[in-house]
Parts: structure tokens; C-alpha cells; sequence
């Protein structure tokens, strides 16, 4: 998917290399790779490396850790459309006898079930995954440290159990459900298991000194649904493309979108941090941006994506070191640097198709008590509901096909919207979620729960 680097301008690649530069430097990182993708294209490449003449390029492979966890939540966000289970539902439903049954599908997706951050016994990441052959290995004999849905805490063997559910239900290894769903599909070629020349290799870097130890290159083995995966940034940039848009062959948009939506209750100090996780995926907000992707680390590696679907762009920094470099605030500040210098240019507007009188009837000015407020019929179908004085609840609506419409965002997502009608069409209030919207305030005209004053509205020498 690389396109020519002169789509962007000299100074802006200039800059994005000057970036990559400092964090390669500073991080001491044996090798550091990055993309820039722009409206689904790769537009940027860039690597440092320590050794002379041997930069690595976009097929080179790094392991990339917990960003495997976004691959695992897509397999089962398409269980999950297919209709063969429910978010709500326990675990214990459709894979019994784990000693975690009670945590919902939606709770393991959004590490809110309680579960312990790690496994006992050995350093699972420094250790064979032979060592933890049994999901009773992962989870151990008290697997919960807090209450189911309570707090975010963040959760590998979480994770090793819905790659478990992905195999129960698919009657496959969750490998060959991966690839045959997602890799194949998006033509992720370069993003395996195990690693394929040519692939770097993972190195720590002793915290005083400049020198360096190989890492151990372990099977996570029951785990590999948790952190096992390796890939490229040029397969990375094509998943992040698929993150933005959807792939009607692997996920669609609005499955998309809920993956994208925050899931898990944030402590404190994610709350101050703009920090909040999803189904499979962290948002962050960094410079009054929001990004949406995941990070991930194993001995030996850094590997961080992030999207801002608004500015649809995205990033992927990768190094082979167990500590260093901030992967995720370079991959921020490559969006920025995009964002800032050559800013998303808009497509052009376009009339709606068509719009009838019972459209245009409801766009316009209405009140919500005394709280005005417009609603616009946009060129893709949608309405949009907004305070004019630009604070307060907003929300976009799709139509029904019955007269309805549906809250997408906000206070009112998933809440109706209707337009009561008078005996002679006319639309007399409109009804959200029992709440009235009339055309002038407290409209006397209009059915206002409680009825108006039928004085009218004085000045101060009526009271």
C-alpha cells in the first residue's frame, strides 16, 4: 500500500524524520521504524538504526505485544454479529469450566472483569508457553482480585480466555481463525505468529551503560491471543487503515465505531490523563487530539498504533528494545506533524439527492424549555441535534425508516426522536426520549407536558 513519499511536502517528511531521529537517538534503540497513513495510504517510511548500511524498511518484521489484544477483540466482535453469542453474555455460557465464567464477553473485551494483570508462577513472557498448558495454568487458583465490572484493570489472561472462546466457537486454533479472518481478508501477509525473515531481533539495553543483551524469543503458547503476534509497518498501516473504515469482509464501520467507544470505567488518574479503554482498543487524547489504537511491549520490543479518525491519520512506531523510546508519544507526534502541516482537506459539499417536505419540516430552530436549539438534515441522511449556544447535549440521529430517528452519540445515544403531528400535518413538538422540543419557548400552541401559563410570559412588575 506505499505510495510515493513526495505526497507530502519536503518539510513535513523532513520533520517527521527529525522525530523518529530523537526518539531513536535519546531511547537508545537498537532500530526504530515508523508510517504515516493518509487516507489509506502509507504517504511516509522511515527507519534509524544503530547498524551502518542496514536500515530496516516496511517488511521487516517486530513483534508488536498487546496490540495482538485489537486482532483478538475483532474475531470476536464477528462472533458477536454473526449471532453467535452476546457482549452481555458470561463466559460461562459458551466456554464452561474455566473458574472465570461469571466475567461477561463485554468486561474481558474492556478489562473490567476483575482479573489479575498477569499469570502466576514464572515470568510469562520470559517463559515457554509449555509452561502454562491448561487455561487453569493462566489463570491460577484465585483468578479475580476485584469485582467484575467495577474498575479497569488490565487483564493478559483476560485475554488468553477469549482467544479460548474464539477457538470453542470456531472449532479452530485461534492462529488459523486469525488468519483466515483477518489477514487473508485485509492481505496482511507480513503479520504471523512466528517470526519470518526478515525480522529484527529483540535486544535490552542496559539502563547505564551503551551496550546491549538479546532477549529470549518465547511461544506465549495458551497466551498467544494476549501478545504473540509479530508484523510490519506496512501490514500495520493497512490494519490502521481497516480501524478508520471498517472492511465489510472482516468488520463493519459501525462495529468499527463501537470497538472505538470507551468501555471500562477510568481511575483518577486516566480521567486527568485523557486515557480510557474499548473493546481491544485505548483512546488517548494528546494535544487536543483524540487517538484511538493500542500499545504493546515484549522483552525485546515497543510497538505502538494510533488513529485520529477525524483527521484520518494514522501512525506505527516499532523498536526492538525492551525499554526506551516513547513509542506512543512519537506515534502522536507523527499525526501531528501530518495534522498541522498539511491538514485533512475536506470533500467537497454536495446536496442531499433529494428531500421531502416531511424532512424539511423538522430542520430548524426548537426549544427544549427555554434551551434553544438547531436541527440540521445533512447531506448524508443524518439529523443533527445542537445548543446554539454550542454547550450542551448534542447528538446525530439515523432514520428508522418509520418516522423515527436514533441517537448516535451522547446523552441521547439510543434514544427515539419523533415528530408529534397535529390532525393537519403539521408537526406540533417533537418527542426525545420523552423530553419536548417546541418552536418557540413553552410553546402555548404545542401539548407541553404540564401546560403553559396562560398569561404568557411578564416582566418583572408581575411579581
Amino acid at each position: 500500500m506505499t505510495t510515493p513519499q513526495e505526497e507530502l511536502l519536503p518539510a513535513t517528511r523532513r520533520a517527521l524524520l527529525h522525530r523518529i531521529a530523537v526518539a531513536q537517538a535519546e531511547g537508545r534503540a537498537p532500530s526504530l521504524v515508523a508510517v504515516v497513513v493518509r487516507d489509506g495510504q502509507a504517504v511516509w517510511h522511515g527507519s534509524r538504526t544503530s547498524m551502518d548500511g542496514h536500515a530496516p524498511d516496511e517488511n521487516v518484521q517486530y513483534r508488536i505485544g498487546s496490540i495482538t489484544k485489537t486482532f483478538t477483540a475483532v474475531l470476536v466482535l464477528r462472533l458477536r454479529d454473526e449471532g453467535l453469542l452476546d457482549l452481555g453474555d458470561p463466559l460461562e455460557k459458551h466456554l464452561p469450566g474455566t473458574g472465570a465464567g461469571e466475567s461477561t464477553i463485554a468486561e474481558l473485551l474492556a478489562h473490567t472483569s476483575g482479573l489479575a494483570a498477569e499469570a502466576p508462577g514464572s515470568w510469562w513472557e520470559r517463559t515457554p508457553g509449555s509452561l502454562r498448558p491448561e487455561l487453569s495454568d493462566v489463570l491460577g487458583e484465585q483468578p479475580f482480585l476485584h469485582p467484575s465490572g467495577r474498575r479497569f484493570h488490565y487483564s493478559n489472561p483476560g485475554y488468553t480466555l477469549l482467544g479460548a472462546l474464539v477457538e470453542k466457537l470456531r472449532a479452530a486454533p485461534w492462529e488459523d481463525v486469525l488468519r483466515r479472518e483477518v489477514l487473508e481478508p485485509l492481505g496482511l501477509s507480513r503479520t504471523s505468529t512466528r517470526p519470518q525473515t526478515p525480522h529484527a531481533g529483540g535486544w535490552a539495553v542496559h539502563p547505564w551503560a551503551d551496550v546491549m543483551l538479546p532477549e529470549p524469543v518465547e511461544d506465549l503458547g495458551r497466551m498467544a491471543s494476549a501478545g504473540q503476534l509479530w508484523s510490519t509497518t506496512d501490514d500495520l498501516a493497512r490494519f490502521a487503515t481497516f480501524l478508520i473504515n471498517g472492511d465489510d469482509r472482516v468488520l463493519s464501520a459501525e462495529s468499527l465505531r463501537e470497538m472505538r467507544t470507551p468501555a471500562a470505567p477510568p481511575e483518577a488518574a486516566d480521567v486527568a490523563s485523557g486515557y480510557a479503554y474499548c473493546l481491544g482498543l485505548e483512546i488517548r487524547h494528546q494535544d487536543g487530539r483524540t487517538l484511538v489504537g493500542h500499545t504493546g511491549s515484549l522483552p525485546g520490543f515497543l510497538a505502538c498504533l494510533m488513529v485520529s479518525v477525524e483527521d484520518d491519520l494514522a501512525a506505527v512506531v516499532m523498536a526492538n528494545c525492551t525499554s526506551g523510546p516513547l513509542v506512543f508519544s512519537v506515534a502522536a507526534d507523527l499525526v501531528r506533524i501530518v495534522a498541522d502541516a498539511e491538514p485533512h482537506i475536506p470533500e467537497p459539499w454536495r446536496p442531499m439527492s433529494e428531500a421531502g417536505s416531511t424532512l424539511l419540516d423538522l430542520a430548524g430552530q426548537w426549544y427544549w424549555g427555554t434551551h434553544a436549539f438547531a436541527l440540521r438534515l445533512a447531506a448524508d441522511g443524518l439529523l443533527s441535534l445542537e445548543p446554539l449556544s454550542g454547550k450542551g447535549r448534542r447528538s446525530r440521529f439515523r432514520s428508522n425508516g418509520d418516522g423515527t430517528w436514533t441517537g448516535l452519540e451522547g446523552y441521547y445515544a439510543g434514544e427515539l426522536l419523533r415528530a408529534v403531528r397535529r390532525p393537519d400535518g403539521a408537526v406540533d413538538h417533537l418527542d426525545l426520549g420523552s423530553f419536548v422540543f417546541t418552536r418557540q419557548p413553552y410553546d402555548e400552541g404545542a401539548a407541553v407536558p404540564g401546560g403553559v401559563d396562560p398569561d404568557g410570559w411578564r416582566g418583572s412588575g408581575s411579581f
